[in-house]
């Protein structure tokens, strides 16, 4: 049985994670995310037992090793399918496999997976054994706090017990309720309110289980905030709207200093992923995509967006657009109250 600590140490980089986002979290993005932070823990976007089983799996679950510390998270139910699965995302080279029992689509939910799960402590707790007894990578849990009119002290709590009887390596809250019926999954990440409080109280209750929280958290200073309470915090689209916040993070989280000195280095160090990729056939929006927000509260970030937008989806769009792009920003620093 490992200790705390141990757990804490082959989850590296989970201090500070980005979010497992549907349609965002690509390949591409994490390797640009991985350009501004060394350290950051960063999440595949979810994919299915299914899709893993019966899917092409190279184009599910490839990455490149260079996006380590990496994690892909899973959706399902079945115990002996997430078994299969996290045993053929280990042999990938994952770091951590995770479980989503967070997820409230109805396209989840009739899967019977996703935050549903909530509502199934025990059912969960068989899937982390299966998946512990398949692999020996960290296998952690993605949870809310409850589901529509669950007591948030109760729901959580019983989940928390099943999964840590089963060896969970880690717990991640989204410090929200889901509500499946009546909210869009949209409406989930914003209207049920946060209470970071009932994450912190689950801390204290289990100081030997790593927790992380995960909702609401906008900054590195945010971020810190809630490390006083809990193991690790996991920032969701703030990463992928403002991405430069993550040239804050091995300096002011790990003590390290960042990869690049700032945004504009992080384009020219970025270029030659975008360059490989462009050589494999993917077209350049596949990458600037991500990047959109990298200049915001910059002069000439209007610009610079309108750019990517409007040449770079074009086929034959290339390194050099991108440069034209970023030229359209200043290099020096606005107060942080002016407009892009």
């Amino acid at each position: 049985m490992s200790t705390p600590a141990e757990k804490l140490d082959a989850l590296s980089g989970w201090r500070l994670s980005v979010a497992p986002m549907m349609d965002w979290t690509d390949r591409q993005c994490r390797a640009f995310h991985r350009t501004l932070s060394r350290r950051t823990r960063l999440y595949t976007e979810m994919v299915t037992t299914g899709a893993v089983l019966h899917g092409d799996r190279d184009r599910l679950l490839g990455f490149d090793a260079g996006e380590h510390p990496v994690a892909v998270q899973l959706g399902g139910s079945d115990p002996n399918d997430l078994a299969a699965a996290a045993r053929i995302a280990a042999d990938f080279g994952y770091a951590e496999i995770n479980l989503n029992v967070g997820c409230p689509s109805d396209r989840v939910q009739e899967g019977r997976f996703g935050a549903c799960l909530m509502r199934e402590p025990d059912l969960v707790g068989a899937c982390v054994t299966a998946m512990k007894a398949a692999v020996s990578v960290p296998v952690t849990v993605k949870c809310r706090l409850g589901v529509d009119d669950q007591d948030t002290e109760e729901a959580l709590d019983a989940l928390a017990a099943a999964v840590v009887a089963a060896g969970v390596d880690g717990l991640i809250v989204h410090a929200r309720k889901a509500w499946l019926k009546g909210l869009s999954p949209r409406e989930n990440r914003d209207v049920p309110p946060l209470d970071y409080g009932r994450v912190a109280r689950l801390k204290r209750a289990r100081p030997d289980l790593p927790v992380a929280i995960n909702g609401g958290i906008a900054d590195i200073a945010a971020a810190k905030a809630r490390l006083a309470e809990v193991d690790g915090a996991m920032i969701g689209r703030a990463a992928y709207t403002e991405p430069a916040l993550l040239l804050d993070v091995d300096p002011e989280l790990f003590g390290e200093p960042a990869p690049v000195a700032d945004a504009f280095a992080a384009v020219e160090a970025f270029e030659p992923v975008i360059a490989a990729g462009l050589e494999r056939g993917l077209r350049l929006h596949a990458y600037t995509r991500h990047m959109l927000g990298l200049f915001n509260g910059r002069p000439g970030a209007r610009a610079y967006r309108r750019h990517l937008a409007t040449a770079g989806m074009a086929a034959e769009a290339g390194l050099g657009t991108l440069r034209e792009a970023a030229a359209k920003v200043s290099r020096e620093r606005p107060p942080a109250s002016a407009a892009a």
